[in-house]
């Protein structure tokens, strides 16, 4: 296997001196323009009404049940962060079901697009930790239960940012593989089976990536007892 095959980021299409134009960069703006182009056509005639159309009903129930799963994870605060966990959960979850289409190559199989996706967790935890408890409050956060605790408190904040990274593009570009190798093997026979097993799976880590982004927004923003009862490493 060449290394071209492990990370899209080294299949270059065009390059202008410095600037490359590879897979990871041009499958991400087109599922980025295929999300705004749907989102746009999906929401220019909304109604209001018990007689809705069918593609608004299938949006609204879209819509209602991300805001439930974000409200379950942090009460009366769901509707502030709706915009950004969505935005994260429809972006993984178009880019891992367009993986089924062939041609198409997912940029979540990209360390480089994974490790994008948490920082803009990890800055939103900052931003709205400071937001919630004040400069000083929130590093006081890492200091406890124990200020002898506060590097490992650190530590323990960049690891799991990494870990969400990591965990994403590990199971994407694991998928893609073995897929592409049981394809190879059994042409007739795997295609269905994996391009069903591969939908189920890229939803699964879609969902996974935006619920462990709420506990650790939840995490940072809620009053220490709250905390406590959140906290995922408990």
């Amino acid at each position: 296997m060449d290394i071209k095959d492990i990370t899209p980021d080294l299949l270059v299409y065009l390059q202008w001196g410095f600037l490359k134009l590879n897979a990871t960069i041009l499958f991400t703006w087109l599922v980025m323009g295929l999300i705004a182009l749907v989102s746009h056509l999906l929401t220019r005639n909304l109604t209001s009404g018990v007689d809705i159309p069918r593609s608004q009903g299938v949006l609204e129930a879209i819509i209602l049940g991300l805001r439930s799963q974000i409200e379950d994870i942090m009460p009366g605060r769901g509707e502030s962060f709706l915009p950004f966990l969505g935005t994260l959960f429809l972006f993984i979850a178009v880019t891992n079901v367009l993986a089924v289409v062939p041609g198409f190559i997912p940029p979540t199989a990209s360390l480089s697009t994974t490790v994008a996706l948490a920082l803009c967790v990890l800055a939103t935890v900052v931003l709205r930790g400071v937001s919630a408890h004040g400069p000083i409050g929130y590093l006081k956060l890492y200091a406890k239960p124990s200020p002898m605790l506060l590097p490992f408190n650190v530590i323990g904040e960049f690891s799991r940012t990494l870990a969400l990274a990591v965990r994403l593009f590990g199971n994407v570009m694991s998928g893609t593989k073995i897929v592409a190798i049981l394809l190879a093997i059994a042409p007739l026979f795997f295609p269905i089976v994996m391009n069903i097993l591969g939908l189920l799976t890229g939803l699964l880590q879609a969902y996974i990536f935006a619920i462990l982004a709420a506990v650790y927004i939840a995490s940072a923003t809620s009053d220490p007892p709250q905390k406590r009862n959140i906290d995922p490493k408990e």
